[in-house]
């Protein structure tokens, strides 16, 4: 810290004031959009939906420059006079007695600040590179979740005023049918309902999360020494004739892997009602011991703050492991360079400074995509990438292997700073095994269902308007859960830009024996037929692939979906399989 004396009064305290009336706009906007998350759903309006979130997720910045602009109007002299800055974080940090959300509070700080200083000044006396305040017992005006006791009630009535309890503003189709279907699978799905203990109870979040065309009931039932985590879809029925609008219960989900899908960063941000974010974020990981807390809060749509919450979690790795970042396994991408740490799942992309020519992107266009997949609606086909700036990581823990290839290929990304090197601009993913390196090791009994589902892969991308543009296996990934994801970003574009077109006959043996086309291709042309080759070798896993998805090898099956696509007609996805479903009758 500077020897200089302190900064002239009330400076650092004005300062303090206008980053947290930064945060109160941010979060009280917060609020409002993810509030109107219940009319929408209740109108069955998705396109606004899919609006508020890309709204939600630009909200932040656009706050955090408006703040940061302001400050450097009235006060010139924060960007360089770092005296400010500790007197400046203990105001700050004064303001936040009881409050409600004083994590959020800290990220935003950080994050003006952060713009505000120069890297050198990141220093843990003028940000809060820690927590500074508690959130164990913060109290919500009202309670975050509920207690109902069915051995009064039953198990039936007490979803039923349960479900009451949401006040949604449209019927239930046939709410009775749908009750004693859940009842049924609650008996049959859940550990101990033979016996009900005396301390048997469900325990329910006080607001339905909603996300795309489904809203969910999310909580967990205790019996004895059993707890298990549950949720809940209410899905709308389909309209038809002038009839009104009508939901159902249409699921239940009843197991820690169950509640991961249904959270998972490669889906969209859910919208859900908190006054106190961290209290959702601790019942929520009390469910699901896998996730983390910063997994948590980017999936109920406070990204930004999951992003500090994360970076701390991977300081935490840092001090308490030893293991050396390597070059992650799998054929090296010829646009990203991804390397992981074994000892935690994920892997951290970097931009290769050149691309060879058959890539016709430029980096800009790369960091471009990655915005439009943040955007998107990736129905568990996509992770989520976390975005930083200026990340530092310890030399002696880069593997030399990895440290020469950075230096060779991303040098115009990397500069050194006391035995760190520094990256400019880093993607963090979700880490999974690549699909040609996980076929490679699996039998055939192991590789059918991987293959059925890399098919529903591209059939899912397709449907939420994505045209992955390379489908070559080696771009997609496997998880822990075996569900495969898509994960190379760069030559991905809408469905509906695309043009999909019937290789044409050749017209004489000339045409047949050229190597190059002999018809017109124009730069949007794509022609399914040519998909195979690229796809699998010839055997066994090509004619499992053809024999269940040898529709995508049709120009037809595509131009089916741009139709869809363009006529609003919403895709029937959903992240839980049809084995949990409940027999309502859709």
């Amino acid at each position: 810290m500077s020897s200089d004396p302190p900064a002239p009064a009330g400076i650092p305290a004005d300062i303090a004031a206008a980053i947290l009336d930064g945060f109160e706009r941010y979060w009280q906007r917060f609020r409002e959009i993810t509030a109107g998350a219940k009319a929408r759903f209740e109108r069955a309006d998705w396109a606004a939906g899919r609006q508020a979130n890309r709204e939600r997720i630009d909200l932040y910045d656009a706050i955090v420059r408006e703040t940061v602009a302001g400050m450097a109007a009235r006060v010139p002299t924060a960007r360089t006079d770092e005296r400010l800055w500790p007197q400046v974080k203990q105001a700050y940090l004064a303001r936040l007695y009881n409050y409600k959300q004083p994590e959020l509070a800290e990220s935003f700080y950080n994050s003006v600040a952060c713009r505000v200083l120069d890297r050198t000044y990141y220093r843990n006396e003028y940000i809060f590179w820690r927590a500074a305040v508690s959130t164990e017992f913060i109290e919500a005006d009202t309670p975050t979740w509920r207690s109902w006791y069915p051995a009064r009630d039953g198990l039936a009535r007490t979803f039923e005023a349960i479900l009451r309890g949401f006040d949604l503003a449209v019927s239930f189709e046939n709410l009775a049918r749908d009750l004693g279907c859940l009842e049924r699978a609650i008996r049959q799905r859940v550990p101990g309902q033979d016996h009900w203990h005396a301390n048997f109870q469900i325990q329910v979040l006080s607001s339905l999360f909603f996300r795309n065309a489904g809203a969910y009931v999310v909580g967990r039932i205790v019996n004895g020494p059993h707890e298990t985590p549950f949720a809940v879809p209410i899905r709308h029925a389909p309209v038809a004739g002038g009839q009104p609008r009508a939901v159902f219960l249409d699921a239940l989900l009843a197991h820690p892997a169950q509640l991961a899908a249904l959270f998972s960063l490669a889906r969209s941000y859910f919208m859900v009602e908190m006054d106190v974010p961290s209290a959702f974020v601790a019942f929520l990981r009390r469910q699901m011991s896998r996730k983390t807390a910063s997994e948590l809060y980017m999936s109920v749509g406070l990204h930004k703050h999951g992003k500090l919450v994360f970076y701390r979690e991977l300081h935490e790795s840092l001090t308490h492991s030893s293991d050396a970042f390597v070059i992650a396994e799998g054929t090296p991408g010829l646009v990203m360079m991804v390397f992981t740490l074994p000892s935690i799942p994920w892997v951290f992309k970097v931009i290769r400074d050149d691309f060879p020519r058959q890539k016709e992107t430029t980096p800009a266009e790369v960091r471009s995509k990655y915005v439009m997949v943040k955007y998107h609606d990736r129905a568990g086909r996509m992770p989520d990438a976390l975005e930083y700036s200026d990340v530092a990581f310890p030399l002696d823990r880069l593997d030399p292997t990895l440290l020469e290839e950075l230096e060779r290929t991303c040098a115009r990304s990397l500069s050194r700073d006391a035995g760190r090197i520094v990256i400019k601009h880093l993607y963090i993913e979700r880490r999974t095994t690549p699909l040609d390196v996980w076929l490679r090791t699996a039998d055939a009994d192991q590789a059918r269902p991987v293959v059925r589902d890399y098919g529903r892969a591209i059939r899912e991308l397709a449907q939420t308007n994505i045209f992955a543009g390379d489908f070559m296996i080696k771009n997609f990934g496997v998880t822990h859960w075996g569900r495969v994801v898509f994960y190379d970003y760069d030559e991905i574009c809408r469905l509906t830009d695309v043009k999909f077109r019937r290789l044409p006959r050749p017209r004489d043996d000339e045409d047949e024996l050229s190597s190059e086309p002999w018809f017109s291709v124009g730069p949007d042309d794509v022609f399914p037929e040519q998909f195979l080759p690229f796809l699998f070798p010839p055997g066994p896993l090509r004619d499992r692939f053809v024999e269940e998805h040898g529709d995508l090898l049709d120009p037809g099956w595509w131009i089916v979906q741009q139709e869809q696509i363009r006529a609003g007609i919403e895709p029937n996805l959903f992240p839980y399989s049809e084995e949990v479903r409940l027999p309502t009758g859709h």
